[in-house]
Formats: structure tokens, sequence, C-alpha cells
């Protein structure tokens, strides 16, 4: 690199990092950080940024998003990506069904016949992502049947896909009918068959043969007994907002977490575990329970659960929590419990105006709203400048876990040299009440408007181009050129991987009665499909 430009050099700002803050500027060659060193020290570039005096943060890894759930995947992407971009993402983990990756003709509610294989999809959501997106994304595929299970080995190797969710609420379907919707947040999601736990144990086996970066991924909510208290919630007359809340008491998700958490022990191999949306005082008592006995587990939680009490949120699986729950959450986040933040980003079927999508009637409501937006106002605002985490810690589980968990650590989320160059400046004391003109999703409205937040995203950048950014004459952040975002694909890398002194701190031991990871009390031959992971 010697007589040569860098390409980019950021200036005049704090460089944070999850183990601490850096007054240096950020060189930047060929899309990639180049070089971290004082200003008089950095080599002559081609473009400035000044920072202002503000934090540069490694770009946002949103760890679960979900464009496409209830619109054709291309048309959500073209605005959805932008609003991304304008909240600080630079990389989208994408979670999908096969219905929802751009496959035509688009059908709004599936059915059994609709659920084919990843390997029909997935070149439609790769060319979307690369045609359309304004951030860079990568995929985790939503699986319903035993051939999806089986295929595993297949979407890691070919498509890059290492992360496979399970949603569990969908057991409710499992044997019904394509007449019998009731499950309605499951079909007009693209979902059309329903899991059991045969499927969870197929899965489990599969991503322990593949290994690391594998990793399974699980919606914890008993929606079978939460029928139960919606019936009562009914025929009470209960139909305000809390009542959404209430029709999942914490024990379904806690529930959920003991069970599945359970299985994947059992599992012959090693099966790191990931919860979406852990929100409870009784699932953090899980999560450490599972730990203890020897599980690799890594637990997310997202913006409207830390922020968003019901009665001035919206309806959401699973739901907001009270403030008891809300504050215990923002410790579990401190203190190592909660590894992830991640947006669970969705917006409604057109039209997704607030005067079509709102009902004072909890069970009329129509669910879906943005909630990328949210990201940085309320870990900014509700986290750093009100004491609950620290900066670091922010940057740790917005940035660097996951990017650790969904095996993009080496090119996304840091600003050491040889990372993508994905930045986000933040302005830590930028005071906003929310309006109209600082919403860019879509849907024009956000559960946000009305509130204030200090501390907002003030320019993103995304591999040395700046992505998004809020202009002196702007009223708010606004996306910059033409979209860029690339499909990122995963590799499949040692069994057994050491982790650095940086890698999220949820592992635990794994040898449990035996060494082998492989070898389960129990198992006959004839039902052990592997005895050692793929790389092996």
């Amino acid at each position: 690199m010697a007589g040569q430009p860098l390409d980019l050099v950021v200036i005049n700002g704090t460089v944070v990092l999850g183990g601490g803050r850096y007054r240096v500027a950020v060189g930047v060659k060929d899309g990639k950080v180049a070089m971290l060193a004082p200003e008089e020290l950095m080599p002559l570039a081609k473009k400035t940024i000044d920072a202002r005096g503000n934090y540069v943060l490694p770009g946002v890894v949103d760890s679960e998003a979900h464009p496409g759930c209830y619109v054709p995947f291309d048309y959500d992407m073209k605005t959805e990506s932008r609003a991304a971009a304008t909240a600080g993402v630079t990389t989208w983990g994408i979670q999908a069904p096969t219905t929802r990756l751009g496959t035509k003709p688009f059908k709004e509610v599936v059915a059994k016949a609709d659920v084919v294989s990843f390997n029909e999809s997935f070149p439609s959501g790769r060319d979307v992502i690369n045609e359309y997106s304004h951030v860079d994304a990568y995929l985790t595929y939503m699986l319903e049947t035993d051939e999806h299970a089986r295929e595993i080995p297949q979407y890691a190797e070919e498509h890059g896909v290492t992360s496979f969710k399970l949603y569990l609420q969908t057991r409710s379907m499992k044997g019904m009918s394509d007449e019998d919707d009731t499950n309605w947040p499951s079909r007009r999601a693209g979902l059309g068959t329903g899991i059991d736990d045969g499927t969870v144990y197929l899965v489990m086996e599969e991503v322990a043969h593949i290994g690391h970066p594998g990793i399974v991924h699980i919606h914890p909510e008993n929606w079978e007994i939460g029928r139960i208290f919606e019936d009562r919630l009914r025929s009470s007359g209960r139909t305000d907002f809390g009542s959404w809340t209430d029709r999942s008491p914490d024990f379904l998700e806690a529930h959920h977490i003991r069970t599945y958490a359970y299985l994947a022990m059992q599992t012959p191999g090693h099966v790191p575990l990931y919860l979406q949306h852990c929100t409870t005082k009784l699932s953090f008592e899980e999560v450490a329970r599972a730990r203890a006995e020897g599980l690799e587990l890594y637990a997310q939680t997202g913006p409207p659960w830390l922020w968003a009490e019901p009665e001035y949120g919206w309806r959401i699986n699973v739901p907001l929590r009270r403030r008891d729950n809300i504050e215990a959450l923002w410790v579990a986040l401190a203190e190592g419990i909660v590894d992830v933040v991640g947006s669970d980003h969705v917006v409604g079927w057109e039209p997704a105006s607030h005067e079509e999508m709102y009902n004072p009637v909890i069970w009329d409501c129509r669910t879906g709203f943005s909630r990328v937006e949210l990201f940085l106002p309320v870990m900014l605002s509700e986290g750093v400048n009100k004491g609950r985490i620290s900066l670091e810690r922010a940057v740790q589980v917005s940035c660097e876990n996951p990017a650790k968990t969904s095996g993009l650590w080496g090119t996304k989320g840091s600003l050491l040299p040889g990372f993508d160059a994905d930045m986000v400046i933040i302005d830590l004391g930028r005071e906003v009440k929310v309006g109209k003109e600082h919403i860019n999703t879509r849907s024009g409205w956000s559960i946000m408007e009305g509130h204030t937040f200090t501390g907002w995203p003030i320019m993103t950048i995304l591999r040395g181009e700046v992505s998004a950014e809020w202009a002196d004459d702007s009223p708010g952040m606004r996306p910059v050129g033409a979209p860029r975002g690339l499909y990122q694909p995963r590799k499949l890398g040692p069994s057994r991987q050491v982790m650095d002194a940086n890698s999220p701190a949820r592992v635990a031991p794994t040898h449990r009665w035996l060494a082998d990871d492989f070898a389960r009390p129990g198992f006959a031959p004839e039902t052990t499909r592997y005895t050692r992971p793929l790389a092996d």
C-alpha cells in the first residue's frame, strides 16, 4: 500500500469497539478497513469524512429481519433495505421460508403444496438481494419439512446458509388442512405445513453434523396453550392491547426454551441453540439453567421489547412485555444473559398505513410495523444514555455478537483492519421528537412517533461508501446512492473452532457425561445417523 492513497479516511471521531473507545481515524482501501491510526499518521486519501467529534461504530449487523413476509420480496427490499440503511444497518440477517424469497407468482396466503425445497427459491432470493438491497444480507432459512432438514448439508455447502430457524408457533398447524386456517400469522407469513418434534430433531441432527458455524434458531412461544388463554380473554370481553400480552404469559416462552434446550442437549453432536425474542425473567432463568448444564446457547432480544409496553405498542409475536420484564431485560443484556439484539423488522401487507392497520380492538388490529428504525434510538436513548448499558456493550450486542453467531466474524461486526469498512456514525446527544419526517419505511408510520429519543445515527457507510446520512439540510436520515448490497454466504469451518477472547461469552462446557459429542445414552446403531462432524 506504500505510495498509494487510501480511498477514504474518517477523521475527528472516536472509534468504539466491544473492548473500548479509541481516538483514531479509520483508513479504508478497496472496501476494507486498512488501518486504524492517529489522524496525523494517516496516508493521503481520495476522500475524507469528518465525524465532527461523534462516535464511529461498526455498522449494525441486524440479526433478524423479515422483508417479504407479507408482500413480494423484491417489492419489500426496495423500500425496507433503504430504511435499514438509514437506521445504521449495514448487514441484514433475513429470515424467510421458502415461499418468501422472491419466487413467482407470489401468494398472500400459502398452502402445503406451495412449500418446496430451498433449492428452488434460493436463486431468486440471492438475486433480489444483489439487485435491490441497500445493505449486505445473509439468509436464515425458516424450515418446515423433513426434506428441508435433510437438505441442510447442501444448503450449507451450495447456498452458504448455515443458520436455520424453527418457528415453533407452527406446531399447532401440523396436520391442519389448507381450509382450516386457524394459525393466521403463519399461512399469511408464508409458512404452509407446520412442524413437529420429529422435524425439529432432524434439523438439530443435521446442524450438529455440518459443524461450525451451523446454528439452530427457535422462536419460543407455545401457541397451543396460548389459544386457551385467548379464548378466556375474549370470553371475558377484553379487547385492550394488554390482552395480547396476557394471551401469551411469560411461561409460554420459557417453556419452549427449557424443552428445546433439553432436546438440543440430547441430540448427538454439538448443537448451538439461538433463541429469538428472549423477553421474560422466567426465560432468563431457563437460559442460565441450560448453559449451566453445558449447552452452547445464545439469546436475542429486540428494540420493541426493550422499550414499548403493550399500551403504547402494537401486536407482535412474542408480545410486548410490561415494565418489570423490560427492566429485567436491560439487566440481562448488560450482564450477558442476552447476547444479541435484532430488530425483527416486519411491515404489514398493503395498504400498510396506520389508518388501515389500526384497530382499538387488539384481536382485529393488523400485525406488522416498522422495527428496524427503532434499533439505535432505543439502544442509545434507553440504554446508553440512561446508564443501563455501556456504549461498548451496545457494540457487542448490535455488531460483534450477531456477526459471530451468524458465521460472519472476520468480515462483519468490527472495524479492525481486514474487516469490511461498514460504519455508522452516531450523535449520542442528538434529541429527536419523532415525526413522519424521521420515518423511511414504506408504511410511513411508526410507534416511535410522538416520543423523544436522545441518540441517533447520522451517517451509514457500507464497504467504504456512504449509504445513508442526515445532511445539514435534511429533516432526518435519508438513503444515499443506488443499492449496493451483496448477498453474504457463510462457509463451514473446522469443528470445535477456537474462539477468541472477544467471542460471545456464552460458550459453556460441552463434555456433559461423555467426551464424545456424538455419543448419547440410549441410542442404538440403527438410530444414530452421524458419528462425527461433516468437516472431520
